[in-house]
């Protein structure tokens, strides 16, 4: 049901229970939530973010990908769509809305674009538009979705916090 996607240096897939320990890794460390809830993952809530992305992939034909490398078949993030219904201001509606984890051993080398953009491919093929928003001093998150497309259309109110909303067009 999902999709295996790969690049030259990564393979996208679903998640399998197997991944859990990685993905309390990843969801443990302060530098991934520093920009998404401010506070590390527990086990229990990140067993319930896998679920949810099994669900998104039953539901609704689109989710979160875990994301290894080709090579050594390490874990070094989640790339995927989404609709978590948040109660973002001005909603998403019905959009599919992206969004992006990756541990920071792996950043800077240009993996995330690899991964984000082989996502984005795949969702071309069905999705017009996606969304994303970013907390406005996550830098290389907004450098890197201006990279691939993403446009600001608004400032957003996303309860305490006013992240940066941003729009791509399927192309």
């Amino acid at each position: 049901m999902t999709p295996t996607l790969t690049t030259p240096r990564l393979i996208l897939r679903a998640h399998t229970t197997a991944d859990f320990a990685a993905c309390c890794t990843l969801w443990a460390d302060a530098d991934v939530t520093r920009f998404i809830g401010g506070r590390p993952s527990t086990p229990d809530e990140t067993w319930r973010r896998i679920l949810a992305y099994a669900g998104h992939w039953q539901l609704l034909g689109y989710g979160y990908f875990l994301v290894t490398e080709r090579e050594t078949g390490a874990v070094i993030g989640e790339f995927g769509l989404a609709d978590f219904h948040r109660n973002v201001i001005p909603p998403f509606g019905d959009t599919p809305e992206a969004g992006w984890v990756m541990l920071p051993q792996y950043q800077g080398r240009g993996l995330a674009r690899e991964a984000l953009s082989a996502v984005l491919a795949w969702a071309d093929q069905t999705m017009p538009r996606t969304v994303c928003m970013i907390h406005p001093d996550n830098a290389p998150s907004l450098k890197l979705a201006a990279k691939l497309g993403y446009t600001e259309y608004a400032r957003g109110q996303y309860g305490e916090h006013t992240p940066i909303l941003l729009e791509r067009l399927a192309g």
